[in-house]
């Protein structure tokens, strides 16, 4: 049993009872109560993706809530926060109310809707904040975009702590990225693709960081990328400023070599970087600079996909993978099995300051099982999102999710599939 919230690693049962964490410890009465056998496995807090993209409304062909909610489970994740860059988009508290409705009725997982910053992701008039928090928005974020008027990200950060969340930022400069799609550097001039140069994000997390340290607000710096982007955001923290930050299993593990072969699955935004840029996001997220490890779901249609590199759309798959993908850093020693738990459960669910992450008594009982040295191979086609774009398609990787709960209730098992709704 892995919770950091307890701080506890140990040989432990659990007992939930009414959707409630019931009990933690060693050999619990469990008579009356339905068993779930996970020797030799890894019990620990669902997790909880403080950033994923699930296309309701307006691009279900793609994905909709019940598809996503759906993968989310069987990735582990018990809580998923959407962002806002649907059709419409969420400026307006009736998207919002529709979101958490197919939410409630379709989706395995727990969603939370992440409201835009301003209306329409235009970055130029701020949205009512006030009646999207009340409609059930637990963030605000013009992601898939920057708000590159510094004025407008000022009043954005200035009015968020009237209403005290976080507001979540895409630090990319669109001046200098320009066309780019692929990481400046030798890939991209090797394989004859428009540059995306690190100074992009480097320059927009240092802007809205200092923005912070003007406001007071909390921000949180989405797919942090760049070795330069994780420097900034540690000075921040020895500053004292109110600064979190995420990264996502990509970021942590490809590097632009990974679009080689013209892969678009490859193609996400911020792009894949250089084997520095992976080291020190790594070092980021071990040192604690860098909070929680967020998927960045982003899911196409593969005729989307399959265009040249230059035209098809960011994104890649991440809610199935991301548990394999990041228990790397688990397997070479870079984090504890217990602060892997951490950094994907209780620090997201801190951050958006919901419930989750934890199994301490009374705290409602998402639970996740991991077989840390199951092997098996990811077939996107037997995958429960509606989308195929996985550069970890036919792989075999190591570690999965063999059960999840959510407030007690089995909805995904490993040989069993979606249980739920």
């Amino acid at each position: 049993m892995l919770d950091p919230a307890s701080e506890r690693d140990e040989i432990a049962d659990v007992l939930c009872v009414d959707g409630r964490i019931e009990a933690v410890g060693a050999e619990l009465d469990g008579r009356g109560a339905e068993i779930f056998d996970a020797e030799g496995q890894w019990v620990a807090p669902g997790f909880v993706d403080l950033h994923c993209h699930l296309r309701e409304p307006g691009q279900e062909y793609k994905e909709d809530i019940a598809s996503g909610g759906r993968a989310a489970v069987a990735g582990g994740f018990t809580t998923v926060a959407c962002m806002a860059n649907t059709d419409p988009v969420n400026d307006d508290p009736a998207t919002t109310d529709f979101i958490l409705d197919r939410a409630r009725n379709d989706s395995p997982a727990r969603v939370y809707p992440v409201a835009a910053a301003t209306k329409g992701l235009e970055g130029k008039v701020m949205t009512e904040m006030s009646a999207l928090l009340n409609a059930g928005a637990v963030a605000f974020s013009d992601d898939g975009r920057t708000i590159m008027d510094s004025g407008v990200m000022r009043r954005v950060l200035e009015y968020s702590r009237l209403v005290d969340v976080p507001i979540i930022v895409h630090c990319e400069d669109r001046t200098l990225v320009g066309d780019g799609v692929l990481n400046e550097g030798a890939i991209s001039t090797r394989l004859g693709l428009p540059g995306n140069p690190a100074i992009a994000e480097e320059v927009h997390v240092s802007r809205d960081i200092k923005l912070a340290e003007l406001t007071g607000a909390r921000l949180h710096v989405a797919h942090v990328s760049t070795a330069g982007g994780v420097e900034e955001v540690r000075r921040a923290r020895e500053r004292g400023i109110s600064v979190t930050a995420e990264v996502t299993p990509h970021h942590l593990t490809l590097t632009d070599e990974a679009a080689l072969g013209y892969d678009t699955s490859t193609k996400v935004a911020p792009p894949l970087r250089s084997a520095a840029d992976v080291a020190a996001c790594r070092a980021g997220l071990v040192d604690g600079s860098i909070d929680a490890i967020a998927t960045d779901h982003a899911p196409h249609a593969q005729h989307e996909k399959e265009q040249q590199f230059t035209e098809a759309p960011h994104g890649m798959l991440g809610f199935e993978t991301a548990a394999a993908v990041s228990l790397d850093l688990v397997r070479r020693a870079e984090l504890s099995p217990l602060e892997w738990v951490r950094r994907l459960s209780l620090n997201p669910a801190r951050i958006l300051r919901r419930p989750g992450g934890s199994l301490v008594p009374g705290e409602p009982a998402d639970v996740v099982v991991i077989d840390p040295e199951k092997r098996w191979v990811y077939d996107t086609a037997k995958g429960h999102s509606k989308s195929r774009n996985s550069p970890w398609a036919g792989q075999e990787l190591t570690g999965r999710v063999t059960a999840t709960f959510v407030e007690g209730k089995l909805v995904f098992h490993v040989d069993r599939g979606v249980l739920a709704p």
